[in-house]
């Protein structure tokens, strides 16, 4: 059986990409400080840490509920459209750039900022790619009208 078909990916990217851009970016704002606060910073960086760990957690609940993985390099059993997937087919790698430019404005950290693009380039091109190719694989004309319906980020 074809690998992209029974899985996306072996690596699991996504996990390794956030926390990796992550310390770099703490590791970069040691070396060279990119201060981005202003007046209310903090309170915009909360807001968004706290947004993105709700959509995460709705996301992983969704995922559970419809008994397939969360696992970003483990083949999907079922073909899930409902709870953020109804509004982003990757909510759970949007929420991950939501966090990372939230805890950049939280930690005055504009490396973070700088780097969360980066992610979501890298996600696409060694995750989504992949995921989709194998989503449609998998499920073939129900995925296919799904993305038709829904956007790939938002």
């Amino acid at each position: 059986m074809n690998l992209r078909r029974t899985r996306p990916n072996v690596v699991p990217w996504p996990p390794l990409l956030i926390v990796g851009l992550t310390a770099l970016a703490i590791a970069l704002n040691a070396m060279f400080p990119i201060d981005p606060e202003f007046s209310w910073s903090r309170i915009l960086g909360a807001v968004l840490i706290l947004m993105a760990l709700a959509t995460d957690l709705w996301a992983m609940k969704t995922l559970n509920d419809g008994r397939t993985t969360i696992m970003p390099h483990r083949g999907s059993s079922h073909l899930v459209t409902k709870g953020p997937f109804r509004l982003s087919r990757n909510p759970i790698y949007l929420a991950n750039i939501v966090l990372m430019a939230g805890l950049g404005l939280f930690f005055a950290n504009g490396w973070m900022l700088l780097l969360a693009p980066v992610d979501a380039l890298l996600t696409h091109i060694l995750a989504i790619r992949r995921e989709e190719s194998h989503l449609t694989a998998m499920f073939g004309y129900d995925y296919e009208a799904y993305c038709r319906r829904v956007r790939r980020w938002i």
